[in-house]
């Protein structure tokens, strides 16, 4: 008789109390099969991290709801606010539909901040290297380049993940220190501008190099970009055959294995999709948003994408809301200064929000059941 060793076989029961006098009539049971409203546990989740953070305002002697108040009136209080939220959804939105598509196969790319890197270098080295191109093929090109960055320096992943058997979450989280030291070699010495007062970072592109605004903001057609990637993420995930072996991937590896499914082929692709994504939100940022190529490009865009991408459920149309949702953390963090508080409030929300998802998502695969005295 062979014995179950499986978690997911043997059911973890813990007991409260004996089968003497005073026996507690209830235990809690992990069923890894338990279906759980996603909606809830991101709803509560995000409930929870924000009374955990009230009580350290309030320990800072101010009113939570004041603050809240606050934040919420500079991220969407103003068109000015709303332009610069979705300036920062667009990167999340990327990095963040990059990520799912990883983790949907359970393939742990926590690399995307690398991968934008790339993205941001490749993009500027066609301002740099290729400079009397047609001013047509510019922006394309700077966004091929980008997508193209991102996907080998996932790639970097992904071979040893699929051949070596290498962790990819050691990887993955060394190549960003890696890609950080690349930006800052190239800013600070080949690429940095001779007239920028020694300030790290390339010279200003030319008009031509740079992403339509749309409006007097700084919102720009990468918006675009990035809603037409949920879209086709979607189609593929939902309507195709690709999709499917996805879902029966990341279900089960050992059934797709066995019904013929090329597992290490589609970890490569994979990769390469979540660090091309990566990739293209890094050459929106240079060429529409900061319009160079800058020592701290990016405040960190590819970790807090995990949090999108989770708070989300790994739902690409849900991840349009989570991106804002963070987006407006982040502006809206820079609106309490103005009432004492630092701008790094928002980061206090986003981890607390972030271990609030972790464990209600274990909390939610246990169930409590009433058991008898002689049990």
């Amino acid at each position: 008789m062979t014995q179950r060793t499986s978690v997911e076989q043997t059911p973890l029961r813990i007991k409260r109390g004996s089968s003497k006098k005073g026996f507690f009539p209830y235990r809690f049971e992990y069923d890894p099969h338990k279906r759980s409203s996603s909606f809830m546990v991101s709803t509560v989740s995000v409930v929870i991290a924000l009374i955990i953070c009230a009580i350290f305002i309030g320990l800072n002697g101010l009113n939570p709801l004041t603050v809240y108040l606050k934040m919420v009136q500079g991220a969407f209080g103003s068109a000015f606010g709303i332009s610069e939220t979705l300036v920062k959804a667009t990167p999340l939105l990327l990095c963040g539909l990059g990520v799912a598509i990883a983790y949907r196969i359970s393939i742990w790319n926590i690399g995307a901040e690398g991968q934008f890197l790339l993205g941001a270098i490749g993009a500027t080295a066609v301002t740099i290297y290729l400079p009397n191109l047609p001013g047509a093929l510019f922006i394309p090109i700077m966004m091929l380049v980008g997508v193209v960055s991102g996907a080998v320096w996932g790639l970097f992943t992904a071979i040893p993940r699929t051949y070596f058997q290498v962790n990819e979450l050691i990887t993955s989280l060394m190549l960003n220190y890696v890609a950080l030291l690349l930006l800052d070699y190239f800013v600070f010495e080949p690429w940095r501008d001779p007239q920028g007062f020694n300030f790290p970072g390339t010279p200003l592109f030319s008009p031509f190099q740079m992403l339509a605004t749309i409006g007097n903001t700084r919102l720009n057609h990468g918006l675009i970009y990035a809603l037409v990637a949920v879209l086709v993420f979607a189609f593929l995930l939902s309507k195709t055959k690709w999709g499917y072996e996805l879902r029966i991937l990341g279900a089960n590896p050992t059934a797709a294995i066995y019904s013929g499914i090329k597992v290490n082929k589609h970890i490569l692709l994979v990769m390469m999709i979540s660090g091309g994504l990566a990739g293209l939100a890094g050459a929106i940022e240079v060429s529409g948003v900061a319009h160079r190529l800058m020592y701290g490009i990016s405040p960190g865009y590819g970790y807090t994408a995990i949090i999108v991408a989770w708070l989300a459920k790994l739902n690409p149309w849900a991840m349009i809301f989570t991106s804002v949702f963070i987006g407006g953390l982040i502006v809206g963090g820079y609106s309490v200064q103005t009432i004492g508080l630092p701008s790094s409030i928002s980061l206090m929300l986003q981890g607390a929000i972030l271990l609030c998802l972790i464990g209600g998502e274990m909390i939610s695969k246990y169930r409590i059941k009433r058991v008898s005295e002689e049990a």
